[in-house]
């Protein structure tokens, strides 16, 4: 069994950064690529940023290209989203999934991620 817990939101004015961090119990960590996602109020959950499993590739949504930074530590299972610029647009609750299969990220949908964290609020303030 795999448990995925984010932490790190919190209410921030726009402009401003935050760190999610995303903690993974189990030993295969390290073999699966790991995505970031974001839903907000009223709308679908929509891809923001993917690793792969030795963290060299990385994607981004367009629409946080340039502000936003994915990372891991396999050694501490942890991945992070490093966020900055943020807007008002960024208010959502993000969550942080693995990947359902070994290798690529794949393509940003939710069906291709197998674990979801329970999600964390981010709020910008404008």
């Amino acid at each position: 069994q795999v448990q995925l817990v984010e932490s790190g939101g919190g209410l921030v004015q726009a402009g401003g950064s935050l760190r999610l961090s995303c903690a993974a119990s189990g030993r295969t960590f390290s073999n699966y690529a790991m995505g970031w996602f974001r839903q907000a109020s009223g709308k679908e959950r929509e891809f923001v940023a993917a690793i792969t499993w030795s963290g060299g590739n990385t994607a981004y949504a367009d629409s946080v290209k340039g502000r936003f930074a994915i990372s891991r530590d396999n050694v501490k299972n942890t991945v992070y989203l490093q966020m900055n610029s943020l807007k008002a647009e960024d208010t959502a609750v993000y969550y942080c999934a693995r990947r359902a299969v070994t290798g690529s990220f794949g393509n940003g949908r939710t069906q291709e991620y197998d674990y979801w964290g329970q999600g964390t609020q981010v709020t910008v303030s404008s």
